[in-house]
């Protein structure tokens, strides 16, 4: 059966709030925690965006459980970088530490001042840093001139096991190509067919029998109305394609574009229900699929009541 995860997020939360969270997700009976990795949020009515390095170190130290993030090396941060903050992590706390590598957002990566490249070559960085991340945690020292640079970087503090290096992949394009070289990947709930594209695409790409970590929006609360106006007021600005979100520069430009969707249109991309059985429901269609870790994120922002009803009634399912 797939672990069912709870995703600790940063542009909604303040950091020592998000440690309650994730220590009640955890006593709820939630058995592995996600966090995001942004600088910037992707709505001013969002509101926060610590910074996870820091965060995962005191939230892992309180709890038992394994943790994952999705990080963009390359711009905003150097590979070497990442390596050490993730080496470090996983010596720390042995086989409860992964990280998924994405190709980044320009909401995040622009604050370096550096130019925005095109997605074909934010794809060829990304495998330039896995391979040099990879380098790093076998103790080589490693020098390395291309999309990113590199100059005689040794890791002296090495885990006795390097943490699981995923790809973050949304389109089954990426998919595929991410099986040829990543570890596992995960990628974010889309209606069934579509989903199940993406994981083929996985599988036939390289990826058979790599893990595979899927993260799930929903908002749940007493009453529908409830559940709607929170999954409007707060993810309304994070529906769009994933060409778009890559793409846009500021919080303003996300909000500009959010004053489009109506309420209604939030259905489409947010799993919004008072039914918990229906929450159980699409679980287990996930899990067909062969997702071994399933991360649901509330996106509203009365986590509490997500926390308490799932622990005592949807996750016990599983």
């Amino acid at each position: 059966m797939a672990l069912i995860g709870y995703h600790a997020s940063h542009e909604q939360f303040k950091p020592s709030d998000l440690l309650k969270l994730v220590v009640l997700a955890e006593k709820a009976g939630f058995k592995a925690i996600n966090s995001s990795d942004h600088f910037h949020p992707w709505s001013e009515r969002q509101g926060q965006s610590g910074f996870s390095f820091a965060w995962l170190g005191a939230a892992m130290q309180l709890t038992s459980i394994p943790f994952g993030m999705v990080c963009s090396p390359g711009q905003r941060y150097r590979p070497a970088i990442v390596a050490q903050a993730a080496a470090t992590l996983a010596e720390m706390f042995p086989d409860r530490f992964s990280m998924a590598l994405g190709s980044g957002e320009a909401l995040n990566e622009l604050i370096t001042g550096e130019k925005w490249p095109a997605k074909a070559e934010r794809n060829e960085r990304l495998l330039e840093c896995s391979e040099i991340m990879h380098r790093l945690f076998k103790g080589e020292t490693v020098t390395h001139h291309g999309l990113v640079n590199v100059e005689e970087a040794k890791l002296y503090t090495l885990p006795e096991k390097p943490p699981m290096l995923l790809a973050a992949a949304v389109s089954k394009e990426t998919a595929e190509w991410a099986g040829s070289w990543a570890e596992g990947f995960i990628t974010v709930h889309k209606p069934y067919d579509e989903l199940k594209e993406v994981v083929d695409a996985f599988r036939r790409g390289g990826g058979e029998g790599k893990p595979m970590y899927l993260k799930v929006q929903l908002s749940y609360a007493h009453t529908e109305k409830e559940a709607l106006d929170g999954a409007y007021d707060q993810w309304r600005t994070n529906i769009f394609q994933g060409t778009a979100l890559g793409d846009l520069k500021t919080v303003a430009h996300f909000d500009a574009l959010g004053e489009y969707i109506k309420p209604e249109d939030m259905y489409k991309h947010v799993r919004i229900s008072t039914d918990l059985k229906q929450h159980i429901d699409w679980i287990k269609q996930d899990e067909s699929l062969g997702f071994e870790r399933i991360i649901l994120h509330n996106v509203n922002r009365d986590q509490e009541t997500f926390i308490g009803d799932f622990g005592e009634r949807v996750l016990p399912e599983f």
